[in-house]
Protein backbone atom coordinates (compact mmCIF):
# COMPACT_ATOMS: atom_id res chain seq x y z
CA UNK A 1 0.00 0.00 0.00
CA UNK A 2 1.42 3.55 -0.94
CA UNK A 3 2.09 5.94 1.67
CA UNK A 4 -0.60 8.45 0.18
CA UNK A 5 -3.65 5.42 0.48
CA UNK A 6 -2.44 5.19 4.36
CA UNK A 7 -2.47 8.34 4.91
CA UNK A 8 -6.47 8.42 3.61
CA UNK A 9 -6.69 5.00 5.36
CA UNK A 10 -5.88 6.83 9.04
CA UNK A 11 -7.67 10.48 7.93
CA UNK A 12 -10.77 7.79 8.00
CA UNK A 13 -10.20 6.01 10.63
CA UNK A 14 -9.51 9.43 12.27
CA UNK A 15 -12.81 10.85 11.55
CA UNK A 16 -14.74 7.83 12.40
CA UNK A 17 -13.12 7.65 15.53
CA UNK A 18 -13.98 11.64 16.39
CA UNK A 19 -17.67 10.98 15.33
CA UNK A 20 -18.09 8.20 17.67
CA UNK A 21 -16.96 10.22 20.48
CA UNK A 22 -19.32 12.81 19.99
CA UNK A 23 -22.45 10.12 19.75
CA UNK A 24 -21.01 8.84 23.12
CA UNK A 25 -21.50 12.09 24.69
CA UNK A 26 -24.73 13.40 26.02
CA UNK A 27 -25.71 17.17 26.94
CA UNK A 28 -22.66 19.41 27.21
CA UNK A 29 -19.43 17.74 27.22
CA UNK A 30 -16.84 18.50 30.00
CA UNK A 31 -13.60 20.32 29.66
CA UNK A 32 -11.43 17.15 29.74
CA UNK A 33 -14.07 15.64 27.06
CA UNK A 34 -13.44 18.81 24.88
CA UNK A 35 -9.40 18.73 24.99
CA UNK A 36 -9.77 15.33 23.47
CA UNK A 37 -11.99 16.12 20.95
CA UNK A 38 -10.06 19.44 20.32
CA UNK A 39 -7.06 17.11 19.69
CA UNK A 40 -8.74 14.41 17.66
CA UNK A 41 -10.09 17.47 15.47
CA UNK A 42 -6.34 18.59 15.32
CA UNK A 43 -4.82 15.15 13.98
CA UNK A 44 -7.30 15.04 11.74
CA UNK A 45 -6.62 18.31 10.34
CA UNK A 46 -2.87 17.68 10.39
CA UNK A 47 -3.70 14.28 8.07
CA UNK A 48 -5.63 17.06 5.27
CA UNK A 49 -2.33 18.73 4.98
CA UNK A 50 0.37 15.69 4.87
CA UNK A 51 -2.47 14.34 2.39
CA UNK A 52 -1.97 17.53 0.20
CA UNK A 53 1.97 17.35 0.74
CA UNK A 54 2.12 13.51 -0.74
CA UNK A 55 0.00 14.40 -3.52
CA UNK A 56 1.84 17.34 -4.62
CA UNK A 57 4.93 15.09 -4.53
CA UNK A 58 3.52 12.21 -5.95
CA UNK A 59 2.49 14.81 -8.78
CA UNK A 60 6.14 15.96 -8.99
CA UNK A 61 7.72 12.67 -9.45
CA UNK A 62 5.37 11.78 -12.20
CA UNK A 63 6.28 14.85 -13.95
CA UNK A 64 9.78 13.71 -13.62
CA UNK A 65 9.37 10.25 -15.13
CA UNK A 66 7.93 11.90 -18.18
CA UNK A 67 10.22 12.09 -21.18
CA UNK A 68 12.18 15.16 -21.80
CA UNK A 69 11.30 15.59 -25.36
CA UNK A 70 8.33 13.95 -27.20
CA UNK A 71 8.36 13.49 -31.65
CA UNK A 72 6.50 16.07 -33.26
CA UNK A 73 3.48 15.00 -34.81
CA UNK A 74 1.50 17.49 -36.04
CA UNK A 75 2.24 19.59 -39.41
CA UNK A 76 4.78 22.07 -38.77
CA UNK A 77 4.29 26.08 -38.64
CA UNK A 78 0.81 25.32 -37.49
CA UNK A 79 -0.42 26.79 -33.95
CA UNK A 80 -2.41 24.42 -32.73
CA UNK A 81 -6.68 24.67 -33.18
CA UNK A 82 -7.19 28.48 -34.32
CA UNK A 83 -11.01 27.76 -35.24
CA UNK A 84 -12.70 27.90 -38.36
CA UNK A 85 -14.60 31.03 -39.93
CA UNK A 86 -15.67 33.71 -37.70
CA UNK A 87 -14.20 31.91 -34.91
CA UNK A 88 -10.73 31.92 -36.77
CA UNK A 89 -7.83 34.24 -35.48
CA UNK A 90 -7.47 35.32 -39.59
CA UNK A 91 -11.02 36.28 -39.61
CA UNK A 92 -10.15 39.09 -35.92
CA UNK A 93 -7.52 39.95 -37.44
CA UNK A 94 -8.52 40.62 -40.75
CA UNK A 95 -11.52 42.54 -38.84
CA UNK A 96 -9.06 44.66 -37.57
CA UNK A 97 -7.09 45.57 -40.51
CA UNK A 98 -10.29 46.14 -42.06
CA UNK A 99 -11.79 49.07 -39.33
CA UNK A 100 -8.49 50.84 -39.10
CA UNK A 101 -7.60 51.17 -42.67
CA UNK A 102 -11.08 52.14 -43.76
CA UNK A 103 -12.01 49.20 -45.50
CA UNK A 104 -9.58 49.70 -47.95
CA UNK A 105 -7.65 46.82 -46.87
CA UNK A 106 -10.11 43.55 -47.05
CA UNK A 107 -8.66 40.22 -46.89
CA UNK A 108 -11.06 37.60 -48.71
CA UNK A 109 -11.14 35.71 -44.81
CA UNK A 110 -13.71 38.53 -44.29
CA UNK A 111 -15.77 36.87 -47.41
CA UNK A 112 -16.94 33.83 -44.38
CA UNK A 113 -19.09 37.29 -42.78
CA UNK A 114 -20.08 38.75 -45.90
CA UNK A 115 -24.04 39.71 -45.57
CA UNK A 116 -26.46 40.27 -47.84
CA UNK A 117 -25.89 43.73 -48.01
CA UNK A 118 -22.19 44.06 -48.12
CA UNK A 119 -21.81 44.53 -44.36
CA UNK A 120 -19.49 41.61 -42.23
CA UNK A 121 -20.57 39.81 -39.40
CA UNK A 122 -18.92 40.46 -35.84
CA UNK A 123 -16.44 38.19 -35.32
CA UNK A 124 -16.91 35.61 -32.68
CA UNK A 125 -15.41 37.05 -30.28
CA UNK A 126 -16.69 40.54 -30.46
CA UNK A 127 -20.79 38.98 -30.90
CA UNK A 128 -20.21 37.59 -27.62
CA UNK A 129 -18.59 40.54 -26.12
CA UNK A 130 -21.42 42.41 -27.24
CA UNK A 131 -24.07 40.06 -25.98
CA UNK A 132 -22.29 40.15 -22.20
CA UNK A 133 -22.78 44.24 -22.54
CA UNK A 134 -26.51 43.29 -23.75
CA UNK A 135 -26.99 40.84 -20.54
CA UNK A 136 -25.48 43.28 -18.09
CA UNK A 137 -26.79 46.27 -18.76
CA UNK A 138 -30.16 45.34 -19.44
CA UNK A 139 -32.41 44.29 -16.59
CA UNK A 140 -34.74 42.12 -18.50
CA UNK A 141 -32.30 39.87 -20.31
CA UNK A 142 -31.44 38.98 -17.23
CA UNK A 143 -34.61 38.10 -16.06
CA UNK A 144 -36.75 37.01 -19.13
CA UNK A 145 -35.84 33.49 -21.04
CA UNK A 146 -33.92 34.10 -24.22
CA UNK A 147 -34.57 32.17 -27.42
CA UNK A 148 -32.52 31.96 -30.79
CA UNK A 149 -34.87 31.96 -33.89
CA UNK A 150 -34.28 30.92 -37.34
CA UNK A 151 -37.74 32.21 -38.60
CA UNK A 152 -41.22 33.46 -37.01
CA UNK A 153 -41.00 31.32 -33.76
CA UNK A 154 -44.29 29.90 -32.56
CA UNK A 155 -44.96 28.84 -28.57
CA UNK A 156 -47.57 27.10 -27.47
CA UNK A 157 -49.69 27.81 -25.04
CA UNK A 158 -52.76 25.66 -23.04
CA UNK A 159 -55.97 27.10 -22.95
CA UNK A 160 -58.55 25.19 -21.34
CA UNK A 161 -56.98 22.41 -19.16
CA UNK A 162 -59.35 18.77 -18.93
CA UNK A 163 -61.01 18.98 -15.59
CA UNK A 164 -61.84 15.97 -13.28
CA UNK A 165 -65.43 15.52 -12.97
CA UNK A 166 -67.37 13.14 -10.26
CA UNK A 167 -69.47 10.53 -11.85
CA UNK A 168 -72.07 8.11 -10.01
CA UNK A 169 -72.08 4.31 -10.32
CA UNK A 170 -73.22 3.34 -14.37
CA UNK A 171 -73.24 6.90 -14.99
CA UNK A 172 -71.96 8.46 -18.64
CA UNK A 173 -68.40 9.74 -19.16
CA UNK A 174 -68.18 13.15 -19.36
CA UNK A 175 -65.87 14.89 -22.12
CA UNK A 176 -63.89 18.49 -21.99
CA UNK A 177 -61.98 19.98 -24.20
CA UNK A 178 -58.14 20.69 -23.95
CA UNK A 179 -57.66 23.72 -26.15
CA UNK A 180 -54.05 25.54 -27.32
CA UNK A 181 -53.37 28.92 -28.45
CA UNK A 182 -50.14 29.89 -29.92
CA UNK A 183 -47.98 33.25 -29.47
CA UNK A 184 -45.57 34.15 -32.22
CA UNK A 185 -42.26 35.81 -31.83
CA UNK A 186 -40.95 37.62 -34.82
CA UNK A 187 -38.26 40.20 -35.57
CA UNK A 188 -38.19 43.92 -35.15
CA UNK A 189 -34.83 45.21 -36.34
CA UNK A 190 -32.81 47.68 -33.93
CA UNK A 191 -29.77 49.19 -35.17
CA UNK A 192 -27.31 51.43 -33.92
CA UNK A 193 -24.61 53.62 -35.72
CA UNK A 194 -21.60 55.71 -34.37
CA UNK A 195 -19.49 58.44 -35.65
CA UNK A 196 -15.03 58.08 -35.53
CA UNK A 197 -12.89 60.38 -36.59
CA UNK A 198 -10.07 59.20 -39.43
CA UNK A 199 -7.68 60.34 -36.49
CA UNK A 200 -8.86 58.33 -33.68
CA UNK A 201 -9.20 55.29 -36.29
CA UNK A 202 -5.66 55.26 -37.68
CA UNK A 203 -4.40 55.35 -33.60
CA UNK A 204 -3.37 52.07 -33.44
CA UNK A 205 -2.91 52.36 -29.61
CA UNK A 206 -6.10 52.89 -28.82
CA UNK A 207 -8.63 50.46 -28.24
CA UNK A 208 -10.92 50.93 -31.41
CA UNK A 209 -12.54 47.69 -31.39
CA UNK A 210 -13.46 47.71 -27.78
CA UNK A 211 -14.77 51.15 -27.61
CA UNK A 212 -16.96 50.48 -30.21
CA UNK A 213 -18.39 47.23 -29.39
CA UNK A 214 -18.78 48.37 -25.99
CA UNK A 215 -21.14 51.94 -26.95
CA UNK A 216 -22.76 49.76 -29.26
CA UNK A 217 -23.23 47.52 -26.13
CA UNK A 218 -25.02 49.98 -24.24
CA UNK A 219 -27.11 51.23 -27.46
CA UNK A 220 -28.80 47.77 -28.21
CA UNK A 221 -29.06 47.54 -24.21
CA UNK A 222 -31.14 50.67 -23.21
CA UNK A 223 -33.23 50.85 -26.11
CA UNK A 224 -33.99 46.88 -25.84
CA UNK A 225 -34.55 47.28 -22.34
CA UNK A 226 -37.21 50.13 -22.79
CA UNK A 227 -38.85 48.15 -25.26
CA UNK A 228 -39.53 45.03 -23.16
CA UNK A 229 -41.01 47.13 -20.77
CA UNK A 230 -43.05 49.71 -22.61
CA UNK A 231 -42.92 48.28 -26.00
CA UNK A 232 -46.04 48.25 -28.51
CA UNK A 233 -45.49 45.03 -30.52
CA UNK A 234 -46.50 46.62 -33.59
CA UNK A 235 -42.54 48.03 -34.68
CA UNK A 236 -40.86 46.97 -31.33
CA UNK A 237 -41.46 44.13 -28.76
CA UNK A 238 -44.64 43.88 -26.68
CA UNK A 239 -44.01 45.34 -23.35
CA UNK A 240 -44.04 43.46 -20.28
CA UNK A 241 -46.51 46.51 -19.03
CA UNK A 242 -48.54 46.64 -22.43
CA UNK A 243 -52.18 47.19 -21.43
CA UNK A 244 -52.79 44.50 -24.16
CA UNK A 245 -50.78 41.20 -23.75
CA UNK A 246 -48.70 42.56 -20.73
CA UNK A 247 -49.16 41.89 -16.90
CA UNK A 248 -52.22 41.89 -15.62
CA UNK A 249 -53.31 44.44 -12.83
CA UNK A 250 -52.94 42.77 -8.91
CA UNK A 251 -53.78 46.50 -6.91
CA UNK A 252 -55.08 49.32 -7.72
CA UNK A 253 -53.72 52.08 -5.04
CA UNK A 254 -55.97 53.81 -3.52
CA UNK A 255 -53.56 56.85 -4.14
CA UNK A 256 -52.31 58.07 -7.35
CA UNK A 257 -49.17 59.19 -5.40
CA UNK A 258 -48.64 56.73 -3.15
CA UNK A 259 -48.11 53.21 -2.11
CA UNK A 260 -49.61 51.40 1.13
CA UNK A 261 -47.51 48.39 2.45
CA UNK A 262 -50.72 46.22 2.62
CA UNK A 263 -50.90 47.21 -0.82
CA UNK A 264 -47.44 45.15 -1.44
CA UNK A 265 -48.70 42.74 0.37
CA UNK A 266 -51.80 42.65 -1.63
CA UNK A 267 -49.23 42.70 -4.39
CA UNK A 268 -48.10 39.69 -3.57
CA UNK A 269 -50.87 36.81 -2.62
CA UNK A 270 -52.76 38.66 -6.51
CA UNK A 271 -50.38 35.99 -7.92
CA UNK A 272 -50.67 32.03 -8.08
CA UNK A 273 -48.66 30.58 -5.74
CA UNK A 274 -46.73 28.55 -8.30
CA UNK A 275 -45.59 32.00 -9.67
CA UNK A 276 -44.22 32.93 -6.58
CA UNK A 277 -41.59 30.10 -6.59
CA UNK A 278 -39.81 32.21 -8.42
CA UNK A 279 -41.19 35.76 -8.50
CA UNK A 280 -39.25 39.12 -7.74
CA UNK A 281 -40.39 42.79 -7.84
CA UNK A 282 -39.59 45.10 -10.48
CA UNK A 283 -39.80 49.14 -10.05
CA UNK A 284 -38.10 51.94 -10.90
CA UNK A 285 -35.50 53.45 -8.96
CA UNK A 286 -37.62 56.53 -7.65
CA UNK A 287 -40.35 54.14 -6.58
CA UNK A 288 -37.89 52.23 -4.48
CA UNK A 289 -37.16 54.86 -2.65
CA UNK A 290 -40.91 55.26 -1.13
CA UNK A 291 -40.98 51.44 -0.58
CA UNK A 292 -37.59 51.61 1.53
CA UNK A 293 -39.67 53.68 3.97
CA UNK A 294 -42.70 50.81 4.22
CA UNK A 295 -42.57 49.46 7.87
CA UNK A 296 -45.71 46.50 8.89
CA UNK A 297 -47.78 46.68 11.82
CA UNK A 298 -44.73 45.42 13.84
CA UNK A 299 -42.93 48.76 13.09
CA UNK A 300 -40.24 46.21 10.93
CA UNK A 301 -39.39 47.71 7.45
CA UNK A 302 -40.52 45.80 4.31
CA UNK A 303 -37.33 46.74 2.86
CA UNK A 304 -34.00 44.58 3.35
CA UNK A 305 -31.08 45.43 2.43
CA UNK A 306 -28.23 43.04 0.68
CA UNK A 307 -25.00 42.36 2.07
CA UNK A 308 -23.47 39.95 -0.77
CA UNK A 309 -22.14 41.94 -3.66
CA UNK A 310 -24.03 41.03 -6.60
CA UNK A 311 -27.09 40.07 -4.67
CA UNK A 312 -30.39 42.21 -5.10
CA UNK A 313 -31.97 44.06 -2.02
CA UNK A 314 -35.09 42.23 -1.13
CA UNK A 315 -39.00 43.35 -0.48
CA UNK A 316 -40.88 40.74 1.73
CA UNK A 317 -38.14 38.42 1.38
CA UNK A 318 -38.23 38.64 -2.42
CA UNK A 319 -35.81 39.98 -4.93
CA UNK A 320 -36.30 43.40 -5.84
CA UNK A 321 -34.63 44.66 -9.26
CA UNK A 322 -35.07 48.29 -10.88
CA UNK A 323 -35.12 50.12 -14.47
CA UNK A 324 -34.58 52.94 -15.67
CA UNK A 325 -37.41 52.61 -18.17
CA UNK A 326 -39.45 51.53 -15.77
CA UNK A 327 -42.87 53.73 -15.21
CA UNK A 328 -41.88 56.06 -12.01
CA UNK A 329 -45.18 56.42 -9.58
CA UNK A 330 -48.17 58.50 -11.80
CA UNK A 331 -51.95 58.24 -11.84
CA UNK A 332 -53.55 55.85 -13.66
CA UNK A 333 -49.86 53.99 -14.66
CA UNK A 334 -48.01 50.96 -13.50
CA UNK A 335 -45.73 50.95 -10.01
CA UNK A 336 -44.52 48.00 -9.33
CA UNK A 337 -44.35 44.30 -11.14
CA UNK A 338 -44.45 41.34 -9.08
CA UNK A 339 -44.17 37.56 -10.27
CA UNK A 340 -42.05 35.16 -12.90
CA UNK A 341 -40.35 37.01 -15.11
CA UNK A 342 -38.92 33.82 -16.98
CA UNK A 343 -42.54 33.72 -18.96
CA UNK A 344 -41.36 36.68 -20.55
CA UNK A 345 -39.67 35.69 -23.98
CA UNK A 346 -36.81 37.05 -26.17
CA UNK A 347 -36.61 35.62 -29.20
CA UNK A 348 -32.90 37.08 -30.72
CA UNK A 349 -33.06 36.36 -34.73
CA UNK A 350 -29.85 35.00 -36.25
CA UNK A 351 -26.65 37.19 -35.20
CA UNK A 352 -26.20 40.49 -35.19
CA UNK A 353 -24.08 42.11 -38.25
CA UNK A 354 -21.82 44.71 -38.18
CA UNK A 355 -20.95 47.62 -41.19
CA UNK A 356 -19.43 50.43 -42.41
CA UNK A 357 -20.47 53.48 -43.86
CA UNK A 358 -17.82 54.77 -46.37
CA UNK A 359 -18.60 57.52 -48.34
CA UNK A 360 -21.82 59.32 -45.69
CA UNK A 361 -19.38 61.44 -43.69
CA UNK A 362 -16.37 61.47 -45.75
CA UNK A 363 -16.54 64.69 -46.32
CA UNK A 364 -16.49 65.60 -42.72
CA UNK A 365 -12.91 63.56 -42.19
CA UNK A 366 -15.49 60.62 -40.70
CA UNK A 367 -15.92 56.93 -40.42
CA UNK A 368 -19.39 55.80 -39.47
CA UNK A 369 -20.06 52.14 -38.18
CA UNK A 370 -23.34 50.32 -37.89
CA UNK A 371 -24.45 47.38 -35.88
CA UNK A 372 -28.09 45.60 -36.36
CA UNK A 373 -29.67 43.13 -34.46
CA UNK A 374 -33.12 41.45 -35.12
CA UNK A 375 -35.55 40.86 -31.77
CA UNK A 376 -38.74 40.18 -30.51
CA UNK A 377 -39.96 39.77 -26.89
CA UNK A 378 -43.24 39.31 -25.27
CA UNK A 379 -44.88 37.73 -21.88
CA UNK A 380 -46.62 34.88 -22.51
CA UNK A 381 -48.54 34.13 -20.23
CA UNK A 382 -49.80 37.36 -18.49
CA UNK A 383 -50.86 35.75 -15.36
CA UNK A 384 -47.51 35.21 -14.56
CA UNK A 385 -46.80 38.82 -13.75
CA UNK A 386 -48.86 41.28 -11.63
CA UNK A 387 -48.89 44.65 -11.20
CA UNK A 388 -49.82 47.61 -8.46
CA UNK A 389 -51.85 50.50 -10.72
CA UNK A 390 -52.15 53.87 -9.42
CA UNK A 391 -55.33 55.17 -8.89
CA UNK A 392 -56.27 57.43 -11.99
Amino acid sequence: MSKLLKLYEQRNKAVAAARAFLDSKSGTMSAEDSTAYDRMEADIVNLGKEIERESRLSSLENDLRQPTSSPIVNTPQTHGNLGTGRASAEYKSAMLNALRSNFRKVSNVLEVGNDQNGGYLVPEEYDKRLIDTLNEECIMRKLGTKIQTSGEHKINIAGTKPAALWIAEGGSLQFSDATFGQITLDAHKLHVAVKVTEELLYDNAFNLEGYILDQFGKALANTEEDAFLNGNGTTQPLGLLAATGGAQVGVTAASASAITSDEVLNLVYSLKRPYRKNAAFLTNDQTLALLRKLKDTTGQYLWQPSYQAGEPDRLLGYSIYTSAYFPAVAADGPAIAFGDYSYYNIGDRGTRSFSELKELFAGNGMVAYLAKERVDGKLVLPEAVKIIKMKA
